[in-house]
Order: structure tokens, then C-alpha cells, then sequence
């Protein structure tokens, strides 16, 4: 497996160099199909630019249930193809990023005149074992009624008859994508988040030649000329379809998804569970870190894009579900420290509710040759990427056409082998962190955002004021590092997309955010109008993030 050295990949890379150049392919959209494609692309010898409006997983890439899944309800709906595939590639992206897919047994209970019998479950677990080329220890294993409720005491036990036990891997869909992106700019390919497409550049036969392009932070805009362009703008698809005049024809149909978290202590589950609601969907409520994560909603959305909030009716539906799950817990809306909700860019089929569409990705070609892709699951994303890039290929006499090779090319620089030695690293990390005044919660964090990248983050961390708080230390760290080496421009970028902290440690961003805001305006050189801007868009987040609305914002 091939690993590569780390790079400076920061604010500096701006368009004066780009204006002039001739790419092959503009991949426009930084969530995790784009960023896949530009890898896919760079790899292959392409010259690669990408674009992306806003900061790379600001969309729907952040916003997922955060797992690298085959998809057992699929199965129900026959969908034996993508099973197979997303089952194939969640093993891959594992090889790809141990520290980033982690290993994580599921418990499906089976309960009275719930969604799924015990024999159907038997039956459908194992065939996901072998679509997926599940072996050994994380095959599915069947549990009576007391074996269930000794893996989860909490399961209601009036009803429960029973669960299944198999493997499925949770991730952190925002780190995969800034690790997608980074290895790609190791590749060749230049990437830039805030650079907003506004047009697009015809050619005299009415093909599209290129893009311009808005920096978001400036305002001033820019032409970059490529051979073909793609785009992979998730909620924002069929958005540039209609820039180009191609909207015509299948169109995106968007669904909202929300997730709540409360801390382990509210939801002490010791594994992830996927459970029925009353509605007949299933649910899932995955422990990470200091807290456990609840969803999803799945719902039609046709509000404002770009803010897309939790409300009472989401909170209410996803507390009580867990309620009738885990009937002990009595969760209610004071217990919930934070949420986050994302869009979900799925094919339009008439007659289907939101839970009902398919997942599977569909590619449009508009007449000026504008590819776009949408639809499609995070565990598919590599896939997702080999198609486009095949077609892009195939479609140029003047390049050598070239085999897809990424399920070779690891993810970060000095790549862990396996689950196993994360686990090592992290039980060595804690032993080191002791005399460093952090703790076993931070040898498993670090760990799990950066993987070995660690090392230069502690590093930097001897060198911040001792005297400040051991997590504030190590917060100004995480932004030298960021800001330098992942492209951060702004306080979202670092505590929502870099680090999680907004949804998984929200209480550690108040007694930092100054200091993070003022090293953060060093670094990048923000005047102080930018500075004030930047806390008062970090105010609005940390609100969204803890409260719920009576309705969607339009």
C-alpha cells in the first residue's frame, strides 16, 4: 500500500498560479465524492483542480451517521448489487484509514412485531456476511433473549425476543474527507475550499471549457479553463444543471437527516445499536468518545440549503424512539448537548417516501458535456469516483488510459497497518500523554482525527504556553497544525470539519475559542473586521448546534 510524505496544504494556494493553467478536469464539490474523484483523477495522471464553495465536507460529508456500513436495509428492498459493493469497499477504506474506520459491532434486537423476524435475520446477516466477505470473529452471530440483554441491559425487555450481532465500521466522515483531499494534493492535484463556481465557459461549439469561479473571502473572480468538468455538488447538483441550462430530466430529490447527542453517561450502551421506531424505519445510537450519537430523521426538505437546523418535531421524533428502545432512559430535550443536520442528495422517483428512494449513485452528461454525479453512500464514495474518472478518460484520444488503482494508496502519511496497531498507538499514546497532563480520552482522540499526524501536533503542543489549560494547549496545537497543513480558513473549519469538537465535545470550545480565534487570525492574517465575523458565524454554529427550531429556515 502506497503512502506518501505530508505537504503543506493551506490558504497560501490561491489563483494567481491557476489562471493560466489547462487542467484536464475541474472536479467541482469538496465532499467526499469530489475530493475521491480528484484522487482518482491525480493518480491517474490528470491535471486536477478542485472546487468548493464553502470548506471541503461542509455539506452533506459532515453531516452522515458516520459509518462505513453495506447497508443491511438494502437487502430488504433487494438491493443486492450496492450491498455488494458498499460490503466490498467499507473492507477497503478500512485498509485505506484504520484509525478513520474502526471497527464496531452492530446489535440489531429483534423484537415483538418489529421489522425484522428472526429467521429473516439469521438468513439476511448471513448474506451480508458473504456479499460483504465478512470472515472469522466478525461474523454475524445470533443472540437469544438473555444474551442480548447481557450485551445491552437498557433493550426493553418486554419486548425484546432476541438480536443479531454483526460487524459494521464507524468513521468520521469529515476527517475521511480532508484525508481524501490532502492525499490528492500529494498526487498533484490543486485543491481550494471558499472558491464558489458561478459560471460556467463555453466553447464555440457550446461545450463547456471551464469555470468562473468567486473567492468567497475577496469577492474577486477568477476563469480556470479544463478539457472536461465535473460536478460533484451534492444538495447543489441539479443548482449547477441549471446554471449550465441542463436540468432536465431525473433531478435530486433532498431529505433531511438529523442526529442528537447526549453524553455516555445518558446512554451508556456498550455498542452500536440499530433499532426499530414506531414509524417502521430503524434507527441507530453509536457510542463515541465521551458521548453517544442518535439517528436519523428522514424527511423531504425544501428549505435553505445552506443552513440546514435541527427542530422540536426532529428532537421529539429521535427522543422518542429511544425512549421505546431503551424505556429506562426517559431522554428528553434537556438532555441533548448537541445535533447536527445534513442533506441527503437522493434520486427523485415518484411515489416514494424519503426512507423508500435508493441510495444507489446516478451519473448525468448534459449536451454542452457536463458530467455530474449525485446520490450515492459515503461507503461507495471510491467506486463513485472510478466511474467518473473511467468516463473521463475514455472520453480523451490524447491520454493513455489508466487503471484505477486507489484501494492501493493509503489515506495519511506513515499509515497504521491494521486495527490492531491503532489500538497499540493509542494504549502507548495514553502512557505518553500521562506526563503530558493530557488524558486517555485525548491518546483515543488524536488518534482517531489524525492517526500518526499526532506526533506533530504534540510536538507543537510542548512548545504552547504551559500555563494554559492542558485541552486549550492542545487546541492552539490542532490550529497550528490545521491551519498549515489542512487548509483551515475559518473557525468553523477547525471546530466543526477538522475536529469534531462542535458535536462530540462541545463543552471544550467555550474556555479555547478566543485564544484558537486570535492564534487563528495570526496565522491567516485576518483583519479585525474578519476576526469579529468569524466569532459571530461561530456563535450562530455553537446556537444551531443547541437548540431546535419550530420550523425549517427558508
Amino acid at each position: 500500500m502506497q503512502s506518501q510524505t505530508l505537504v503543506p496544504f493551506s490558504i497560501n494556494a490561491r489563483p494567481d498560479s491557476l489562471k493560466d493553467t489547462n487542467f484536464d478536469l475541474i472536479v467541482i464539490g469538496g465532499g467526499v465524492t469530489g475530493c475521491g474523484i480528484a484522487l482518482d483523477a491525480a493518480s491517474r495522471g490528470l491535471k486536477t483542480l478542485l472546487l468548493e464553495k464553502e470548506d471541503f465536507a461542509a455539506g452533506t460529508s459532515s453531516k452522515s451517521t458516520k459509518l462505513i456500513h453495506g447497508g443491511l436495509r438494502y437487502l430488504k428492498q433487494f438491493e443486492i448489487g450496492l450491498v455488494r459493493e458498499t460490503g466490498t469497499e467499507r473492507a477497503i477504506v478500512h485498509q485505506l484509514a484504520p484509525h478513520l474506520v474502526l471497527p464496531e459491532k452492530m446489535l440489531l434486537p429483534l423484537i415483538e412485531d418489529g421489522t425484522y423476524g428472526k429467521l429473516a435475520t439469521s438468513f439476511g446477516l448471513k448474506v451480508y456476511d458473504v456479499l460483504a466477505g465478512v470472515k472469522g470473529k466478525d461474523k454475524r452471530r445470533m443472540l437469544n433473549r438473555n444474551e442480548a440483554l447481557s450485551e445491552e441491559p437498557l433493550l426493553n425487555d418486554d419486548i425484546l425476543k432476541g438480536a443479531g450481532f454483526y460487524a459494521e465500521y464507524r468513521t468520521d466522515d469529515a476527517r475521511l474527507t480532508i484525508e481524501l483531499v490532502k492525499t490528492a494534493v500529494r498526487y498533484g492535484a490543486q485543491a481550494m475550499n471558499y472558491t464558489k463556481v458561478v459560471d460556467f465557459v463555453y466553447n464555440d461549439a457550446g461545450k463547456v471549457e471551464g469555470v468562473v469561479c468567486e473567492d468567497q473571502h475577496s469577492g474577486e473572480e477568477w476563469t480556470a479553463k479544463a478539457k472536461q468538468v465535473v460536478s460533484a455538488a451534492g444538495p447543489w447538483v441539479d443548482k449547477m444543471r441549471k446554471i449550465d441550462e441542463s436540468l432536465e430530466g431525473k433531478r435530486l430529490h433532498l431529505t433531511k437527516g438529523v442526529h442528537v447527542v447526549v453524553p455516555n453517561e445518558k446512554l451508556p450502551i456498550k455498542h452500536s445499536v440499530y433499532f426499530d421506531v414506531p414509524d417502521g424505519r430503524m434507527m441507530f445510537a453509536i457510542p463515541r468518545g465521551k458521548v453517544t450519537y442518535i439517528g436519523t430523521t428522514d424527511t423531504t426538505y425544501e428549505g435553505d440549503l445552506n443552513r440546514v437546523v435541527a427542530t422540536y418535531e426532529d428532537a421529539k421524533y429521535l427522543i422518542e424512539a429511544v425512549n421505546q428502545a431503551f424505556p429506562t432512559i426517559e431522554l428528553t430535550v434537556d438532555d441533548l448537548i448537541s445535533n447536527w443536520a445534513g442533506l441527503r442528495p437522493l434520486i427523485h422517483e415518484d411515489g416514494k417516501s424519503p426512507s423508500e428512494l435508493s441510495r444507489k449513485d446516478e451519473i448525468f452528461t448534459s449536451d454542452t458535456g457536463l458530467i455530474s454525479i449525485a446520490g450515492g453512500k459515503l461507503t461507495g464514495y471510491r467506486k463513485m469516483a472510478q466511474r467518473i474518472v473511467d468516463i473521463v478518460l475514455r472520453k480523451r484520444d490524447d491520454l493513455p488510459y489508466k487503471n484505477c488503482f486507489t484501494k492501493t494508496i493509503a489515506l495519511t502519511p506513515d499509515s497504521f497497518k491494521d486495527s490492531v496497531e491503532v489500538a497499540d498507538y493509542i494504549e502507548s499514546l495514553s502512557d505518553r500523554l500521562e506526563e503530558m497532563e493530557l488524558t486517555d480520552y485525548h491518546a483515543w482522540y488524536l488518534t482517531t482525527i489524525y492517526g500518526k499526524q499526532a506526533e506533530q501536533i504534540l510536538v507543537r503542543y510542548e512548545e504552547e504556553d504551559s500555563s494554559l489549560d492542558a485541552d486549550v494547549r492542545l487546541q492552539l496545537a490542532e490550529v497550528w497544525f490545521t491551519t498549515h497543513y489542512e487548509s483551515v480558513q475559518s473557525l468553523s473549519d477547525f471546530f466543526v470539519r477538522r475536529t469534531g469538537r462542535l458535536y462530540f465535545d462541545i463543552h471544550s470550545i467555550a474556555p479555547a475559542k478566543d485564544l484558537v480565534a486570535n492564534t487563528m487570525q495570526t496565522y491567516l492574517g485576518w483583519d479585525d473586521t474578519r476576526l469579529v465575523k468569524e466569532q459571530e458565524t461561530l456563535q450562530i454554529l455553537v446556537h444551531d448546534a443547541t437548540h431546535y427550531y419550530e420550523e425549517e429556515l427558508v
